[in-house]
């Protein structure tokens, strides 16, 4: 008997206008992912492939080191709304990280242009002409791991993994960002989008998953700490 191989991704909410994933680390949203005739599959194709769906459209990203929430068009009309929403930064989004540096501070805002580096990386610059802008929470997970829960105001490329390698805590795992880390000691990049809230049709959606990939995300002791934080779009954020 054949065994179907395990989807890199969990539908968290399915509807007429769009779904909600969350993504599995080591996947990217385009073409990647080796299909049995050849070809290459991301995300995209290997959703509507598995899950019999004629059109998805991608109103937002999420690296291919990065695990958690996406939301996927299933209409133009769908599309638009939601695209233009990310587009004038009405849709809050809140990730999760863990370091296992200490922060030069431990919570606040991060700003700065970003500039682009060596092999595909970004810089933080001084400048604020075109800002990157991230508001954070930190806590203590584990001894000698700093856990963070971002709030990125702006949807710069690489721009979580570029703001706390500023201020000293480079993302446990990141292979681009991570400096002198022994990326070897970790099963994957320690980033993950945790929640989404928007409003769409005139209803409020919020959406919330928790890390289920990396054992350092999955101890209880880290489990507790983001159950600490509470609903993240409840907190007085940093300004």
């Amino acid at each position: 008997m054949r065994i179907a191989p395990k989807k890199p991704y969990r539908i968290i909410d399915n509807n007429e206008h769009f779904l909600v994933l969350d993504k599995s680390v080591g996947i990217a949203v385009h073409g990647d992912l080796k299909h049995e005739t050849g070809d290459e599959l991301g995300l995209l194709s290997l959703v509507k492939t598995q899950e019999n769906i004629k059109e998805l459209y991608p109103v937002h990203r999420l690296d291919k080191v990065t695990s958690g929430l996406l939301v996927l068009a299933k209409t133009p009309a769908a599309n638009r709304e939601l695209s233009m929403q990310f587009e004038r930064r009405e849709i809050e989004k809140f990730y999760l990280a863990l370091s296992i540096r200490k922060p030069k501070k431990k919570q606040g805002k991060i700003v700065g242009d970003m500039a682009r580096g060596r092999r595909g990386s970004w810089l933080l610059l001084p400048s604020r002409e075109n800002p990157a802008i991230t508001q954070f929470f930190s806590s203590a997970a584990q001894p000698g791991q700093r856990l963070f829960l971002l709030k990125p105001k702006t949807g710069k490329t690489h721009q979580l993994r570029v703001a706390l390698k500023s201020i000293g805590a480079p993302i446990a795992g990141d292979a681009l960002y991570g400096g002198d880390d022994k990326l070897e000691s970790f099963d994957r990049t320690y980033l993950h989008a945790y929640a989404l809230v928007f409003t769409f049709g005139g209803q409020r959606q919020q959406f919330v998953s928790l890390p289920t990939q990396g054992c350092l995300f999955t101890q209880p002791e880290c489990l507790a700490s983001i159950e600490a934080f509470g609903a993240p779009w409840q907190l007085a954020w940093p300004n």
